[in-house]
């Protein structure tokens, strides 16, 4: 929603200085400009990352666009999970577990989160974090350090279309410039015509610059910030779950595990403690 709304105001305000100017919107259409920078723009990307970086890159975009991230319902979702699991390995051991990390679609612990259940990548995270205790191949001062690799390994995924984004908005002026000189070089056949018709040759030349900055400046550069702070909420909600479940292996009670989680948050993001015991409680039923 604050990308739209942002995007209005760039818009709205360079199309209100341009007509309090003078200016005539028309000026500033000029197709062959657009579809020169929009295609070179297209190519650069192409060339420049591989199909799985790109198709990524993609989703990024619409899922910022979309305002994606884990809010607080997620976390509290998250957390409500945990500690069932939790719970259930603490009461009835460990082997209890088994039938619903080998199979979450089908648990009724998962069941009770569907938003959590849809998110594929986060249910696989959780359960092959618990397998190994479960089966005991790891000791649990060796879990975290194998987590956190796996994090790490995603973050850097991650930032694949980051890289993408920042050499668009770094060569859209360039391009911009490529345009208007493509522009100019027409111009130059129409010297023998009236200044009404170069003038016009070299309107659409500066049309060029003026998307290709204006595109970079506006779009493109806001639109990977944004994606950036995506990926820090992504990589936090993932440590949070990392550090929880890397307490409970400890043997730390499974309420201080999942609070060792909320106290890895922002307090926006999380009820007090005092909430969030009675929340996870009343969850479970005591």
């Amino acid at each position: 929603m604050f990308i739209i709304i942002g995007s209005l105001i760039v818009v709205g305000s360079a199309v209100t200085a341009f007509l309090m100017a003078g200016g005539n919107l028309i000026l500033l259409w000029h197709p062959a400009e657009i579809i020169a920078i929009g295609g070179i723009t297209i190519g650069v990307a192409v060339i420049s990352a591989p199909k799985d970086v790109l198709i990524h890159t993609i989703h990024a975009c619409i899922g910022a666009l979309k305002g994606s991230g884990p809010g607080k319902d997620d976390y509290l979702d998250l957390m409500k999970v945990m500690y069932e699991l939790f719970m259930l390995g603490r009461r009835n051991g460990l082997l209890a577990l088994d039938e619903h990390v080998s199979s979450p679609e089908s648990s009724t612990i998962f069941q009770n989160y569907p938003k959590f259940l849809a998110d594929k990548e986060k249910v696989t995270f959780l359960c092959s974090a618990l397998r190994p205790i479960i089966d005991g191949k790891i000791k649990p001062d060796q879990l975290e350090p194998l987590l956190k690799a796996e994090i790490d390994a995603k973050k850097h995924a991650a930032h694949g279309p980051i890289n993408v984004l920042h050499l668009l908005g770094d060569s859209l002026p360039g391009i911009g410039i490529v345009a208007a000189v493509m522009g100019i070089i027409l111009t130059m056949s129409y010297l023998d015509q009236s200044v009404m018709v170069i003038g016009g040759k070299i309107s659409a030349a500066l049309s060029g610059t003026f998307l290709g900055i204006f595109a970079a400046y506006g779009f493109i550069n806001p639109l990977c910030n944004v994606i950036e702070f995506g990926n820090e909420a992504e990589e936090t909600y993932y440590i949070c779950m990392s550090r929880s479940i890397g307490a409970f292996a400890r043997g730390l009670a499974p309420i201080m595990a999942v609070e060792l989680a909320r106290r890895s948050l922002e307090a926006s993001m999380v009820p007090s403690a005092d909430d969030l015991e009675n929340i996870l409680k009343s969850s479970t039923g005591g």
